[in-house]
């Protein structure tokens, strides 16, 4: 070993004793040695767990506007989770996505089959497949009865939809295999 490369090797070795003791020297005054984040994560999980609790969702959600006011009711029964079909004056949808627009509460004569005038196109490719997608999901929960598809459609409608409408989206329904209905009302008083 040269004269130059001992120096540096000794310089190398005073630099890291002197580190040694400025570490030593903070942990002796008090300074956090190391980040502990267990009891943050505990913290965490209780604070999700109790905001996982207290969230309250109701299974069916309506805007309700001009376009739709259901009618008052006194029932008692909380809405279901189930497939939805919303009639308004100005369209049928199928959950979210609408189906067939209407004029003042008419379906257009191309929306509607021939053979079966009560059946409406549209509406019955959307709720045949929802009700396969409710099939595919049952077919691999087979384990919770809340996920096996009842053929359970929730019907919201305007309280002024004409019974003939009412009964094409029924008729239309049960040419999907959904055969059970609900009816969403408002509650009185709200």
């Amino acid at each position: 070993m040269t004269a130059g490369e001992r120096k540096a090797w000794e310089a190398k070795r005073e630099e890291n004793r002197f580190r040694r003791f400025r570490r030593k020297a903070r942990e002796a005054a008090g300074e956090i040695a190391e980040l502990n984040i267990v009891p943050m994560l505990d913290m965490m999980t209780i604070i999700l767990v109790f905001l996982l609790k207290t969230y309250n969702t109701s299974a069916v959600s309506i805007s309700i506007n001009a376009d739709l006011t259901p009618p008052v009711s006194t029932s008692g029964l909380d809405p279901a989770e189930t497939s939805t079909v919303t009639i308004t004056s100005h369209e049928v949808s199928v959950g979210d996505k609408p189906a067939v627009p209407l004029r003042n509460y008419e379906v257009p004569d191309g929306a509607v089959r021939p053979d079966a005038p009560l059946v409406i196109t549209p509406v019955l490719d959307l709720l045949k497949k929802e009700a396969a997608n409710q099939k595919f999901i049952g077919k691999w929960n087979k384990k919770n009865k809340d996920a096996q598809f009842e053929g359970l459609l929730s019907v919201i409608g305007d309280r002024h939809v004409p019974y003939k409408l009412l009964l094409s989206v029924l008729t239309t329904a049960g040419q999907a295999e959904f055969s059970n209905f609900k009816f969403v009302v408002l509650k009185q008083g709200q």
